[in-house]
């Protein structure tokens, strides 16, 4: 299988699958000598891991990450980090009803016409599982951006959303509730709601949205290597993501021109930023924002009509532990591909200096 590599120099390329006896990660282009907190790796892994609170999955696992090379005294030698992140928690047999059957609106379906043979337990590759990799590589890219910030939150669960803007949101609140939003009042809205979806056998979905601050003029390339193409890339290769924006995004085609503009102040700062500090697909020293869209999971715990591998038409209904809303888990994996995003172009900046 192609597609499992991502960066142009901070490379990474994951493997495992949701129900192996691991999962894992090379991260090849790390520059030597960078200093790793090793605490703040697990840190970022504890965020995203399940069984967290009570309104994800109630997987119980640890989600340690054992480091074979790369790392020597502390520090990264400049060569190819490799990494593992066992699997403890498997409970297999709450998928043997799907082993001919396809849950609709899931990978299911694709993953075995295309391959012609897939691992069905927890979805295999196709679990956002694999997504416990990225955030070990995300959390050392973090290390290397220098004064770099990069903060995500929940905006929105189902009808439920953020209306104030991300300057006058208090980050350090994110963490103090189970829904990671910023809003303290709107996140015990969405919490409620989760909970109600949950009972009712169903799921939800949302937005998080990222704020990248402190960084330089310059990150991204002219035509097709823009800034918020590989921004927009690194999102939607998330699982369960259906939408991108950055800026004003799609609300920012119902003005004109003259209502849209970032006037220039005379330190080249912007007056506003409806660019979402990004001009010609290269930063301009604003603030990166952007917004990600999360899909509904796929597997509700409801009888639906579907079909088997031998396109019968059957009724399925879900088993076992699955999260009702992805998006309180997802906020670490955004700011994970946004850190390895900018920590490319910084080094592809290097290149040309």
């Amino acid at each position: 299988m192609a597609g499992n590599t991502f960066g142009n120099i901070f490379k990474l390329t994951t493997f495992g699958e949701s129900h192996g006896p691991a999962l894992g990660g090379v991260i090849d282009g790390c520059p030597s000598g960078i200093v790793l907190d090793l605490d703040f790796i697990e840190c970022e892994m504890q965020r995203r891991k399940p069984g967290q609170s009570s309104i994800v999955t109630q997987r119980k696992e640890e989600d340690s990450v054992q480091f074979y090379s790369g790392i020597f005294e502390g520090k990264t030698t400049g060569t190819p980090i490799g990494f593992l992140i066992h699997n403890k928690d498997q409970k297999s047999k709450d998928y043997s009803h799907i082993k001919d059957t396809y849950r609709p609106s899931h990978a299911d379906f694709v993953y075995d016409k295309k391959y012609g043979h897939r691992d069905y337990r927890g979805g295999g590759r196709s679990s956002a599982r694999e997504t416990a990799s990225r955030v070990v590589a995300g959390a050392i890219a973090k290390q290397i951006l220098e004064g770099i910030k990069i903060t995500a939150h929940v905006s929105s669960v189902g009808d439920i959303k953020v209306d104030t803007h991300y300057s006058k949101l208090d980050f350090s609140t994110i963490e103090n509730n189970p829904v990671r939003c910023a809003d303290p009042n709107t996140a015990v809205e969405m919490e409620n709601l989760i909970k109600q979806i949950r009972k009712e056998g169903d799921t939800v979905g949302g937005e998080v949205s990222c704020v990248i601050e402190n960084c330089p003029i310059g990150l991204g390339e002219p035509v097709f290597d823009k800034l918020h193409a590989e921004l927009g890339k690194a999102m939607l290769s998330i699982n369960a993501v259906k939408g991108f924006e950055y800026g004003s995004g799609f609300s920012g085609s119902k003005l004109k021109g003259s209502q849209h503009n970032d006037s220039f102040n005379s330190d080249g700062k912007t007056k506003t930023n409806n660019s979402g500090g990004i001009q010609g697909g290269i930063s301009n020293g604003m603030d990166i924002y952007f917004n990600v869209a999360f899909k509904p999971v796929a597997t509700i715990m409801k009888s639906q009509k579907t079909i088997d591998s031998n396109n019968n038409e059957v009724e399925m209904k879900g088993k076992g532990r699955h999260d009702p809303c992805v998006v309180p888990r997802a906020v670490p994996i955004v700011e994970a591909m946004a850190a390895l995003v900018i920590v490319d172009y910084l080094l592809i900046n290097k290149l040309y200096k």
